[in-house]
């Protein structure tokens, strides 16, 4: 493991390293944290830097570093401030209800904070807080015949459905940016070509399909899943 990972691990999973020289700390890694959720959440994460959330500390750059190593690391204890605590398990029995307020937890974490897209891709350490998330999916899909990678698969693929709804919601955008505009004027393309394109025209026209985008996609999953369960428990 590089020297970054096992100062991400340190941050993510401490114990936390104090300073041994200087003044009694003055900060601490959640506000840290926090000044780097708020400035990514206003602006993006391109704008998040060492010297902007010093700043908006009110503390130099270099005291910073007394407790984060560097950006990698900043954006690793912001991932695991933003995304929280997946929802507590209320149905016990019940995978389906589990799975299904999980996903749209998710999905409400992503559109909060559309930065996470970004942060959450590629190889990385991830924390205590976001493995509880793929924890939650294994442990209520387990006791129902599924393999430990098949349980897996499954969390990766309710995960995937998730990132895709928010990122169209990203780029939608807000009512009248650009990226919305461009949708609104797509439409309008395809409704002035119907004739080109009747199934699509038909489709846009009718009312309320976007929104339940996420629902949709997400019953097919798990109608998919709880087929599947069925057939093992059924040959079981």
């Amino acid at each position: 493991m590089s020297e970054a990972a096992n100062d991400t691990v340190r941050l993510l999973w401490g114990p936390a390293a104090k300073p041994t020289r200087g003044p009694k700390p003055a900060l601490s890694l959640e506000r840290i944290a926090a000044a780097g959720v708020e400035i990514a959440d206003a602006e993006g994460l391109g704008a998040v830097s060492m010297q902007k959330v010093a700043g908006l500390l009110d503390f130099t750059k270099m005291s910073l570093y007394r407790y984060v190593p560097g950006k990698a690391e900043l954006v690793a204890l912001m991932v695991e401030a933003a995304v929280g605590e997946p929802p507590q398990d209320r149905h016990t029995h019940d995978w389906r209800g589990q799975l299904t307020a999980w996903a749209h937890h998710l999905t409400d974490s992503f559109i909060r904070h559309p930065w996470l897209l970004d942060a959450t891709i590629g190889p990385r350490v991830m924390g205590p807080k976001e493995l509880t998330w793929l924890e939650r999916v294994v442990a209520a899909l387990d006791g129902h015949g599924l393999t430990g990678p098949e349980r897996m698969d499954a969390a990766v693929l309710l995960a995937g459905h998730v990132r895709s709804i928010a990122q169209q919601s990203r780029a939608a955008g807000p009512e009248g940016s650009p990226e919305a505009e461009l949708l609104t004027a797509l439409g309008t393309l395809v409704h002035r070509h119907a004739d080109r394109y009747p199934a699509l025209a038909t489709a846009m026209a009718e009312e309320g399909g976007r929104d339940q985008a996420l629902d949709f996609g997400l019953d097919r999953i798990l109608d998919g899943l709880a087929a599947l369960i069925t057939r093992r428990t059924d040959t079981g």
